[in-house]
């Protein structure tokens, strides 16, 4: 997990420490020192130019040293570990009214010390400066052991820092001719901030050193007010060369931010979330976001009106809905994952962040459009335009014969183009192992001179990532596959893997480490992590689980293939909520490698016993039903629920759901309407035998709605606890029989309602995968939520339920799959308050009930749906449509939470 970064490379460390505080770190460092052993430091793991790896000892900064300590707003500053969230930075703010000012767009997870090691900007340094330019204060561990506290306009007292200031006193020319020339030269060691006139400011000057002179222990950061009134004028161009051209002519009107956006960026997320997930937008080859800040309406809208005037684009908008932006803004964030999908190959990093200044941007563009052409590679350009830094994912053929190759010649060339353009390599993420050997293209070899010997002065063991900016290592070293042509024993699936030709290697490695997994999801309505929103542990998160996989698929150090126990550690605590699926940038699908792990794992072998019991509950369930009576007195009785318990591979402390008295379609009333349209409800087995009162309840609001509705005579499951525990055999057979089933209504234009978000789920995803039946995608085209139903029927109108305040827990399959986007229009059409929870239950079907896994199910319910519950009011309704959700109420909380079919039948149904 910590070989790679967000970056192209792969470097095994020996260890990985992670430090509680000062001293541990000072510790670790005389050790490493003694034995000349590398030290990296490392934040949340987002660098995509290899400056987060290293050989040797890797300080993970994220895990403990984390706090913000204070933020003081007479000083408008914020002191904070070097491991502290950028969000979390922003929250502690945002009540004073202040914020910090650079935003990457990893800015969910990334770290401040991480930002600034690499003197990270973001969408608005250019209203509010790099990370440089933010630095009031760094405390700093030197390579010798020096703790140096350096702050903004004082001068520390320290031998080493004299002998700095010697060393770049000699040769101030070649500092004030070749560095800081504009605003994105991030290349390099940034020696202007040493500069006499400058003050001989160490404190910026650390910014972007990327590890190699010193640790960062903690920082001092400048914080800016947060304006009242943010707008936008979205500019449609033909071409992104053609929306660069403009950029220089925007500039004068002071924008906060001017971020350029592929049109063919726009399309993939549009295809990845639905047509609905994107505003409009006009049309156009590629897009400018131009966003203006400011307390008066009146003078953004004025100068909004010139900014249009002023450009050239073939269409505008003038967006002033904060919710709208933000929309707008999440496609810009998620663009580095999204943008590896373009192509019908894995586009990747490599030549990630070249900055040139803004007014040759445009020729610029055109240039590297020209060598993308010549080296038969593609890419889709985004980043920052009003600063002249441009982002881009290039199709590299890295695993292909001759590919690293073509790599290397790409590089050189690229290099060499920027330089042309009076440009710097990296306009904020940094040199790191992806560009360092490159400097000389932009240098020369007297700065090169001259960075070697700062890094004496501060490192002269070169124990701090070496190889990192000075006497650095090969470009094309180190370098990870894409997932093709790895491991072919592995390759054949149970599961169809249609999104990746059925390459396992391939799925895996969608991941690129852009680490969306480690962000904290309250508030953004996302599911993905639950574990690790839980543990903070990098093994519980989604990248850390892909990176298990991948070093599985590529044999390297899990090297026992699918029963390799690293692999099976990684995805205990998976929930297989799907999150990941939807939330992912790239598209990554937890859910389905841990079933495809379990298939091959446990074939022709025992498996545990929660496999047999609750992996086949539907069955178990039919069986048990016509005894529901004595079975509830049964497993009542404290003697035989513990061996039930026991025997099911069931934590002991979790309760046993009650079977229903009699089973839905069993007790069902429906009133056979022939003039009324048809409508199918499929009762699946948690509805069918456990929970009732939902299915009963969808009856009545059907049949309110205009409905006939239609209960089927014979069984047709979803087969998700097989799939779940990985039997995908049984699977497959199961809903092969249930799409045959399903497709008699569907072929005949009857709408299929579901009331379980998880088997529903499993008709519109897991058929297609399982089914090699063009059936299954009918079927999966064919059935409804029950919101998404009733939203359609014309003349429908939902009950007034206004002042009924409603706490909303969505299934994450719901989240994932389904869409919740229906149910909250059903909602806001029926007047209710609605909070909508961010999040996992944590009980996740089976995996919260099997032994192991009660302190992290109920961890991750504490994260937002206990405390939230807890704090509703007294009439509050809690809303969730999961059977697993209820329950883990029900069990942890002792509260009964509904369905929706319930709340819209006035709650006259119970079970």
């Amino acid at each position: 997990m910590y070989s790679t970064d967000a970056s192209l490379y792969r470097v095994v460390p020996q260890v990985v420490v992670r430090p509680h505080d000062a001293d541990e770190v000072a510790a670790v460092l005389d050790a490493c020192r003694e034995t000349g052993t590398p030290l990296t430091s490392r934040g949340a793991g987002t660098s995509i130019a290899g400056n987060a790896i290293g050989t040797g000892v890797v300080l993970d900064f994220l895990r403990h040293m984390n706090r913000v300590h204070d933020v003081d707003a007479e000083s408008r500053t914020a002191r904070v570990d070097p491991g502290a969230v950028h969000a979390v930075v922003q929250r502690a703010a945002a009540p004073l009214g202040l914020r910090y000012g650079p935003d990457p767009s990893t800015h969910t997870r990334c770290t401040v010390a991480g930002m600034i090691a690499n003197n990270a900007c973001g969408n608005r340094a250019l209203g509010y400066g790099r990370a440089a330019d933010n630095v009031a204060g760094l405390d700093v561990l030197t390579a010798a052991g020096e703790r140096l506290t350096l702050r903004r306009g004082e001068r520390t007292a320290s031998p080493t820092l004299d002998r700095l200031e010697q060393v770049v006193g000699a040769d101030l020319g070649t500092v004030r001719t070749e560095l800081g020339r504009f605003g994105r030269q991030v290349s390099g060691y940034s020696l202007e901030h040493l500069l006499p006139e400058r003050g001989f400011d160490v404190a910026s000057f650390m910014a972007g050193t990327e590890g190699t002179l010193g640790v960062f222990l903690g920082a001092t950061i400048d914080l800016v007010d947060e304006p009242p009134h943010r707008h936008m004028v979205l500019l449609a161009y033909p071409t992104m060369a053609e929306a660069a051209d403009d950029v220089p002519a925007l500039l004068p009107f002071e924008p906060v931010a001017c971020e350029g956006l592929g049109a063919r960026i726009v399309q993939v997320y549009r295809a990845a979330k639905g047509a609905s997930a994107v505003p409009d937008m006009p049309e156009g080859g590629g897009y400018l976001y131009v966003e203006i800040a400011g307390h008066d309406e009146t003078e953004l809208a004025d100068r909004a009106a010139r900014i249009e005037q002023a450009s050239s684009a073939r269409a505008a908008r003038y967006v002033t809905s904060r919710a709208e932006q933000a929309v707008l803004w999440r496609i810009r964030e998620e663009g580095a994952g999204l943008a590896s999908r373009v192509w019908d190959r894995p586009a990747l990093a490599g030549w990630e962040d070249a900055a040139v200044p803004p007014e040759r941007l445009g020729a610029y563009l055109r240039d590297f459009e020209r060598l993308m052409d010549d080296h038969q590679v593609q890419g889709e350009p985004f980043g920052h335009f009003g600063d002249g830094c441009v982002h881009v994912r290039i199709t590299f053929p890295l695993d292909e014969v001759g590919g690293r190759s073509v790599y290397r010649s790409f590089l050189q060339d690229a290099a060499a183009l920027v330089a042309s353009h009076g440009g710097s390599l990296s306009g904020e993420h940094g040199d790191g192992r992806a560009r360092s050997e490159l400097l000389p293209a932009m240098y020369s070899p007297k700065a090169i001179r001259l960075f070697e010997q700062v890094k004496g002065v501060l490192d002269p063991d070169d124990v701090l990532n070496p190889g990192v900016l000075v006497r650095p290592a090969p470009f094309d070293d180190d370098l990870r596959g894409s997932g093709r042509g790895h491991a072919p024993p592995l390759r054949r699936t149970g599961l169809r893997l249609l999104h990746d030709d059925g390459d396992l290697g391939q799925a895996v490695h969608r991941c690129t480490g852009v680490g969306k997994c480690l962000a904290d999801n309250r508030g953004t309505n996302g599911v993905m992590c639950p574990s690790f929103q839980a543990t903070r542990n990098e093994k519980d998160s989604t990248r850390g689980r892909a990176r298990t996989l991948q070093e599985m698929v590529d044999g390297r150090l899990v090297d026992q293939g699918w029963r390799s126990p690293e692999v099976h550690e990684a995805l205990d605590l998976c929930l297989s909520c799907k999150g990941c699926l939807h939330d992912c940038p790239t598209g990554v699908d937890m859910a389905s490698y841990k079933t495809e792990v379990l298939h091959q794992t446990y074939a022709g072998r025992v498996r545990p016993r929660s496999h047999y019991v609750m992996g086949k509950l539907p069955l178990w369930a039919r069986l048990g039903a016509p005894f529901a009576r004595l079975t509830n007195v049964l497993l009542r009785t404290p003697g035989v629920a513990h061996l039930a318990r026991w025997v099911s591979g069931i934590d002991q402390r979790r309760s046993i759901p009650a079977f229903a008295a009699k089973p839905f379609t069993r007790h069902a009333r429906t009133r056979p309407a022939a003039a009324r349209p048809r409508v199918l409800l499929w009762s699946d087995s948690f509805t069918e035998y456990f929970a009732p009162a939902g299915g009963h309840a969808a009856v009545e609001v059907l049949e309110a709605a205009g409905y006939d509705v239609e209960l089927l005579d014979r069984s047709a499951c979803c087969g998700l606890t097989w799939i779940t525990t990985g039997q995908l055999d049984a699977a497959r057979r199961i809903l092969g029989r249930t799409v045959e089933v399903l497709h008699e209504y569907v072929a005949a234009g009857v709408p299929v309602v579901g009331l379980e978000p998880s088997c529903l789920a499993a008709l519109r995803s897991d058929a297609v995968e399982l089914v090699d039946d063009p059936r299954a995608a009918q079927v999966a085209l064919g059935v409804f939520t029950l919101s998404e139903l009733l939203t359609r029927t014309e003349g429908w109108n939902p009950p007034d339920l206004t002042g009924t305040e409603v706490v909303v827990q969505p299934h994450c399959h719901q989240s994932s799959v389904l869409g919740f986007e229906a149910d909250l229009a059903v909602l806001e059409r029926a007047g209710v308050t609605v909070t909508r929870l961010s999040g996992c239950c944590g009980l996740a079907g089976n995996w919260g009930v099997e032994k192991g896994h009660y302190e992290t199910s109920v961890a991750v319910a504490e994260t937002q749906l206990l405390p939230a519950v807890r704090a509703a009011g007294p009439d509050a309704v809690v809303l969730a449509d999961g059977f697993s959700c209820r329950t883990q109420l029900d069990d942890l909380v002792d509260v009964q939470a509904v369905h929706l079919s319930q709340l819209l039948s006035g709650g006259s149904v119970h079970d």
